[in-house]
């Protein structure tokens, strides 16, 4: 028991330590760092990092695998901005911590998609099929709007963006819904039906939405990706620099070149 509590201890050490490395030093103003999900966030930061150099400043990426300690960390300070989550998320999480987080600016919409390694299509799913859905409150919604739009489901009048699923109202072939961490999501594909999985976990797991996915979100979507900062620091130059820089031509090209069938989707 002993030996397990030191390495458990040592453990914590050596990710503060890791963490500490990318952590702001409030004494750097010409310092960004920005916590973000590797792929396409953190790919999108690291390519504008000698742009953001030419104007004086040193962007730092720290990478994260879920959404909630991204948020904490920009909360606490440990973060200039983030990027990885979409308007609805931010005003949820918000809502949910107490938090003072804000949007800095919209770069660009990852369309969620219904996969599947089993079925082809959406008439083939069987009667009682199992769908893992993600478990945040606002991107569980937003599977289950896209299942509706689909015809699999019909919700309850006014359930909006924060459906669960007992806001179901109706459910023809009595889908039985899984409801799992977003991040898992892609892991645990194989052994569902069918999973809704988000962009920025359904990317770096080979999926495309317009090729594999069963169904996929409209254009108009309002769930946009943001850099969100805490409050008051909107209109920093550094985050405005930020921002820009991830509107730029080279942005552009990129998502063109990487990402050519709409798996990203950039906004004005």
């Amino acid at each position: 028991m002993k030996k397990a509590f030191v390495l458990v201890s040592i453990l914590l050490i050596v990710a503060s330590a890791v963490f500490a490395q990318g952590s702001k030093d409030s004494s750097d103003s010409n310092t960004i760092v920005v916590g973000a999900t590797p792929d396409p966030h953190a790919a999108m930061l690291n390519l504008v990092v000698d742009d953001l150099a030419a104007q004086g400043y040193t962007l730092k990426v720290v990478e994260f695998t879920d959404y909630v300690t991204p948020n904490t960390a920009l909360e606490e300070g440990e973060l200039d901005a983030n990027f990885f989550q979409h308007i609805p998320y931010l005003d949820s999480f918000n809502a949910e911590h107490g938090t003072h987080l804000v949007n800095a600016g919209g770069i660009h919409v990852e369309p969620i998609a219904l996969y599947s390694q089993k079925y082809d299509s959406i008439e083939a799913l069987p009667a009682k099929a199992s769908i893992a859905i993600p478990n945040d409150p606002t991107n569980e919604g937003r599977a289950l709007l896209l299942l509706e739009s689909a015809g699999l489901i019909k919700l309850k009048d006014g359930a909006g963006l924060e459906a669960t699923p007992i806001d179901i109202a109706e459910n023809p072939k009595e889908f039985v819904f899984r409801e799992i961490e977003a991040a898992s999501l892609p892991r645990v594909l194989a052994d569902v039906d069918a999973a809704v999985i988000n962009g920025n976990y359904a990317i770096p797991a080979g999926l495309v939405a317009t090729r594999d996915g069963l169904v996929i979100e409209g254009a108009s979507s309002p769930y946009v990706n943001v850099i969100a900062v805490k409050e008051g620091n909107e209109n920093n130059p550094a985050i405005q620099a930020l921002v820009a820089a991830l509107k730029s031509q080279r942005i552009k090209d990129f998502v063109s070149e990487r990402y050519p069938n709409g798996e990203v989707v950039l906004v004005d």
